[in-house]
Order: C-alpha cells, then structure tokens, then sequence
C-alpha cells in the first residue's frame, strides 16, 4: 500500500465513524441508545439488515470459497427470502406491539423469568463467540498488510472496533450502515471490473464460463439427497429457512435494526429488500472467487496463500522442503497454462477430439498443482501446527495487493473494514443491550435510573468485546471462516427458534416445560454435532423440532393447565 491507498482507507472510515459520532451526538435516554429515533427509513433498515449480516469475514472469506469450491455455497441461502416473508408477518408486529427492547422481553411476558434468561443467555453464548470470527477477518487484513503478528493485529483491530461501538448506541450504528454498504458495493464492483480486465485478451466470457466448469466451480445447485452432503438444494431450503428464520426472527443483533422503523410498513419493507437482495448479492461474492481461480489459471498463485506465514517458515526450519515445492509448483503451473492455452485454441478451432485430449490434460496437471499445495501445507503444519491447513481465507485479500492498481487496493481493504466495524459494532451493541436489559435490570438492578443503564451498556458492550477477542484469538482453528460462522450459528438458532415458536403458536406449552425442553433440545444438539457426520445446516431443523417436541412432552408429564394469556398488549 502507497499514501494514496491509505488516503483512500482513512477517508472513507474516518469520514464514516465521524459522521456517525455527530448524527448521534446527545442520546443518552435508554430508548435512544438502545433503539435509535425510531423514525429510521426502509432503505436504511434494509441496508442495516444486510450490513449486520455482511460482516468482514463475507468479503474476506465468500470469495475463497468460491475459489476452492464453486458456486455451491450460495444453497445455504434458499430459504432465507421465505425466512425473511415469515419474520415481516409473524414476529415484527409482536416486537413493535409490545414496544420491547429485545426479543427476549417477549419470552419473558409469554413463560417466566427464567425461560427469558435462557433464551437471552443461549443468544450471548452464540453471538459471543461468532463476534470473535468477526474480529479475525478484518485482522488477516493488517497482518497480510504490515506483516505483523496475526494475534497483534486481532488485539488491535478488536479495540478499535470496540472503542468505536461502545462510543455509540444503536442509532449511530444504523446511521453510518448505509455509508459503509455504499463502500462495499463500489468496492466489489470495482474488483470484478479490474479482474476482468486483467484476464487474458483473447478469453471470451464463454471460454471464462467453460475454464470454470470444467473445474465443476459454477455447480450451484445440487439435489442430491444425502444427508452427509454439506451444501444440497435440500439442505439449503429446509436448514437455510430454519437457520435465517432464527436469526433475522430472534438473533437481537438483526431485531434490533429493524425496531427502528418508523412504522410496521418501513420496517416490513427494509426485511423485504433483503429477500430480494442477498442471494444475488452472495452469488455475486462467490463468482468473483470463481473469476479470481480462473484468473490464477494464467497467473501463478502462491503455494500458500497466507504469505506471511509462507515467509516466516522459508526463514525459520522450513526453507529447503518450501523451496523445492515451489520449484516444482512453478513448472507445474507453467505446463498446466501451455494446456490451457492450447484448450483455448482447440476450442476456438471447433477441434472437439482436441478439446477433450486438452481437458483431460488439464484435469492430470490441476491435479499435480493440487497435490503440490497440499504438501506445502502439510510441510507447514508440521513445522508450526499454529499454520491453517486451509488458506481459502488468504484468496482474495492477496489478489488484491498483488494485482490491483494503487488507490483501489486502499478502496478494497476500506470495504473490509467497512463490513467488520458495521457487522461488529452492531453485534456488540446488541451482546451490550440484551445483558443490560435481560439480565442486569431485570434481575440485579430493576430500579436504576435510564442513564445508569446506558453506562451499564456501554460497560457490558466493552466486556463483550473483550471475550469476542479471545475467541478470536483461537479463529486459526477453525476452517474457511464464512463456514464456520454459519456452523456456530446451526448449533443454536434451531433450538432458540423453537422456544419462540412455542412461545408464538403453542399456548399450552407454559414456561417451565420451555425451560426443560430447550435446555434438553440444546444437549442433544450438541451430542448430535459431535457423534455425526450430516451437514450442519440439518441441525437447524433438528434443535427447533426437538426444543418444541421436548416441550410438548414435558408439559404433558406435568399436566395440561389452562392456555397461557396472551402477551399484554403496551399501556
């Protein structure tokens, strides 16, 4: 990065924290911290939506997974526009009904004190830990940019995200949302016009489109049946519905960006831009990291992708294994381009037996290139196990330093870190607000004045944010970052869902059989996740049918008392 990549970095993100310091200047009221002015537009609601969700670890990690694996992970987002239809009818107009701070309020109006505690208690486990993933990303960014310690540059980024959440309340995170997504969009937009200019002349967009397939990347859709399957049309639909029903439905992250509304209707409107919006929009994520593979076809990629760690290692015990892999990474690529070349040729020359001896080619020199990779990593893990085996995270961010002109790769690293301070500033204002308001009144402190518990907020948000950066501190562990945040998410939405849908449509069902029945739901989750090998996305179905079927069944043991009143209506 140059001074003008740095001037294009801190004046889009300084411009945006200072414009969204001064909109909110003065909110010290628990209605205006926690909830804004309520006179917030559809637009800007479906944008904060869509920037709460679109975290950093989107547009650092969507597009590896493009690149490793194809179009396939756009299946997990089927049933979000369905999830999102049922989110505008059935939960919005109980939330505004009942004129709560957070989701849980409802639990605790419709069962008891205790099954509100839980509800809110499973949603801060979750989101704490996820918002660890989320530091993470955008700290890949200064580690590959400084060359600097991956957990120095998570420390850093984490207090910078938190000082600039815990300076706002919730109204200073929907009102500098939209500016950041008009950061993000300009930002991607730009990167697929340059990669596209920077692929060879004479590739047509056909030749583009077959390169990709004949690697199976553009395979979007799968029917196949098997439960083991991690992405299928089936799993998508079912998993994904559950998956986005509970977290745009009871996650007090996403609740609480759209209980700005101005009314019903503006806030109906901004859930339904996001139905329509997102699976384009991850489409588009995952074909740039298809574009970007096809592009690393002609122009030799690195070994291992996290170059920081490639060089730290070539340097300390590594270097002769590392070298000798490269060097025969580098023919290998070399050769497989010759194929490629004369696959083009073969293709446009109408040649087909030419066509088919070239891909087969092509298939035996992938391979090679492949098994050179894997080696490297395995060379790499041995020698410090702390190196991910899975550098997919590492794709897209080293296409971008690498390939892209100066002032647009500060435009990019800008789009980053656009996504992590709006994802981030609004799951720690939420982690802030629901302790505050489910725990700390109403179990500690229920007669404090409004601006006790805003300072209350503010400190709880910045503890949160202290146990978000020791989960990301251990990130490394994981795999591609995009999955495992929509793993993490599986082992908790479905059972949290079927505790609301409980508490929305089964009267009966009172709180303690809620309580048991979640509780009971949740450890079988668990036990589930770790004793069997199905796509996580099936857990989402799973914990919401067996929190109600649970439910049910304790209630029954206990006996069936009269149905539960209706959750009252505000004064």
């Amino acid at each position: 990065m140059n001074g003008l990549d740095y001037l294009v970095l801190l004046g889009s993100l300084l411009g945006i924290a200072a414009y969204g310091t001064w909109r909110t200047r003065g909110a010290r009221s628990m209605a205006a911290y926690f909830k804004g002015t309520q006179r917030t537009g559809w637009l800007t609601i479906g944008l904060s939506v869509m920037a709460t969700q679109a975290s950093a670890v989107t547009f650092m990690s969507t597009p590896g997974q493009g690149y490793e694996s194809g179009l396939g992970f756009v299946q997990n987002y089927f049933g979000l526009p369905l999830a999102l239809i049922l989110v505008a009818a059935v939960f919005l107009p109980r939330y505004r009904r009942l004129n709560v701070y957070t989701a849980y309020e409802y639990l605790g109006q419709r069962f008891d004190p205790k099954t509100r505690l839980l509800g809110a208690a499973l949603f801060l486990l979750q989101r704490g830990l996820a918002a660890g993933l989320t530091i993470y990303a955008p700290a890949i960014v200064l580690s590959t940019v400084f060359s600097w310690r991956l957990d120095v540059t998570i420390l850093l980024t984490g207090l910078v995200v938190i000082t600039y959440t815990v300076a706002g309340g919730s109204e200073a995170v929907n009102v500098t949302h939209k500016y950041q997504m008009a950061v993000i969009f300009a930002g991607m937009l730009t990167a697929l016009g340059v990669l596209w200019w920077r692929l060879p002349r004479g590739l047509s967009l056909g030749d583009t489109l077959a390169l990709a397939g004949g690697f199976h990347k553009l395979e979007a859709v799968d029917f196949s049946l098997d439960l083991q399957q991690r992405y299928t049309f089936w799993s998508g639909l079912l998993g994904g519905l559950f998956l986005s029903l509970s977290y745009f439905g009871t996650d007090q992250s996403q609740v609480q960006r759209y209980l700005h509304g101005g009314s019903l209707r503006e806030s109906r409107l901004g859930l339904l831009v996001n139905a329509i919006v997102k699976i384009p929009m991850q489409f588009f994520i995952l074909l740039l990291g298809v574009l970007v593979f096809v592009f690393y076809q002609f122009e030799q990629p690195p070994v291992y992708f996290n170059e920081t760690a490639w060089r730290y290692e070539m340097a300390h015990g590594a270097g002769p294994q590392l070298r000798t892999i490269q060097a025969e990474f580098t023919t290998a690529h070399a050769h497989k381009a010759r194929v490629i070349e004369a696959w083009v040729a073969a293709r446009h020359a109408g040649n087909a037996p030419a066509v088919q001896g070239a891909r087969q080619a092509l298939a035996a020199a992938q391979a090679r290139c492949d098994t050179l990779r894997a080696e490297a990593k395995r060379v790499l893990h041995r020698t410090d196990p702390q190196v991910s085996a899975n550098d997919a995270d590492y794709v897209f961010i080293t296409f971008v330093f690498d390939h892209l002109p100066h002032g647009l790769v500060g435009l990019l690293v800008a789009v980053i870190f656009a996504a992590a301070l709006s994802s981030k500033a609004s799951e720690l204002n939420a982690l802030g607000s629901a302790t505050t308001v489910d725990f700390y009144r109403h179990v500690f402190r229920p007669e404090a004045t409004e601006a006790h518990y805003v300072a209350m907020s503010r400190c709880f948000t910045a503890l949160w944010g202290v146990v978000a950066l020791g989960a990301a501190l251990f990130a490394h562990l994981v795999e591609n970052l995009i999955q495992a945040v929509n793993i993490l998410g599986s082992i908790f939405y479905g059972v949290v869902l079927g505790l609301f849908l409980l508490a929305f449509f089964l009267r009966r069902v009172q709180g303690t059989a809620a309580f048991w029945g979640t509780l009971t739901a949740q450890g079988l989750v668990f036990v589930l996740y770790f004793t069997l090998d199905i796509s996580y996305l099936w857990y989402n179905f799973i914990g919401c049918a067996a929190c109600v079927l649970f439910s049910l069944l304790f209630q029954a043991a206990a006996g069936s008392p009269h149905p539960a009143p209706s959750a009252p209506h505000p004064a």
